[in-house]
């Protein structure tokens, strides 16, 4: 069997993470959620990723969600959903905390834990036909705590209980208003937007991606930020990054950055 998470490298630092399922329209499986946890974990580690892109194999579908042929053998129970579960929180966790900036290249039906991936990505890319929803209430499924929270923190309380209480699956104009994509592109231009969008953000210092990326999060946590944690805000002023950008800018260059 073919690998069905695969890691595509390419200009620049930027790295694709593909869902390689096609002929299944990369439904995912117990084995697939796991080979995407062990690809993120690896890959926030590496100093040279600039931008990661997640995409779905094929053309016709980021993903629809798990695949339900595994109910039988790997969901039949608690027992077994909880240990689903378990494979699929590391992975959204590995997505949620990843410390590189990310993008979601959606061509097709994005729908169920498809979305719930990328709606963890940083910036979603979709094409004008795309389909979204989570109809999971029409199997009787319940999408569990660590599920929930990336889409209500991506479009709030409000839109994420229509989704779920209404289980439709709707068109990419009505995702773009309820804010779960950034931008629509025609179906032609989802590849060349997305990874044109990676390359104006590799060509971004690094450091300051993952500080932006650090500090929204840390907002989002009710206690108050402490005096070392609002002096971090200051610490790109020490950084060689911030040396190459100021005299690129200042001589109308392109900057080098160097992660640095």
């Amino acid at each position: 069997m073919a690998e069905e998470i695969l890691i595509e490298r390419g200009e620049a630092g930027i790295v694709t993470v593909v869902l390689n399922r096609p002929a299944k329209l990369n439904a995912l499986t117990k084995a697939m959620w796991g080979a995407l946890g062990d690809a993120l974990l690896a890959l926030d580690g590496e100093e040279d990723l600039r931008c990661l892109v997640l995409r779905g194999a094929g053309g016709r579908a980021f993903s629809p969600g798990n695949d339900i042929g595994e109910f039988e053998t790997e969901r039949a129970n608690r027992e077994q959903g909880r240990a689903y579960g378990a494979v699929m929180h590391r992975s959204l966790t590995a997505l949620r905390d990843f410390r590189h900036p990310s993008v979601a290249l959606i061509e097709g039906i994005c729908v169920g834990g498809g979305l719930e991936i990328a709606a963890l990505c940083d910036l979603r890319i979709c094409g004008a036909s795309s389909r979204f929803g989570v109809p999971i209430s029409r199997l009787g499924l319940v999408m569990a705590y660590p599920e929930l929270a990336g889409l209500n923190a991506l479009v709030g309380r409000a839109a994420t209980l229509e989704l779920l209480l209404e289980a439709r699956v709707f068109g990419a104009e009505e995702a773009k208003d309820k804010g779960l994509v950034t931008r629509i592109v025609e179906d032609q231009e989802v590849e060349a937007e997305a990874y044109a969008t990676a390359r104006r953000i590799a060509a971004g210092a690094p450091l300051v991606h993952r500080w932006h990326k650090r500090f929204l999060a840390r907002m989002a946590e009710p206690t108050p930020l402490s005096e070392a944690e609002l002096d971090e805000g200051y610490a790109c002023y020490d950084t060689e990054d911030f040396e190459i950008g100021r005299k690129a800018f200042l001589a109308k260059q392109d900057p080098g950055f160097k992660g640095r």
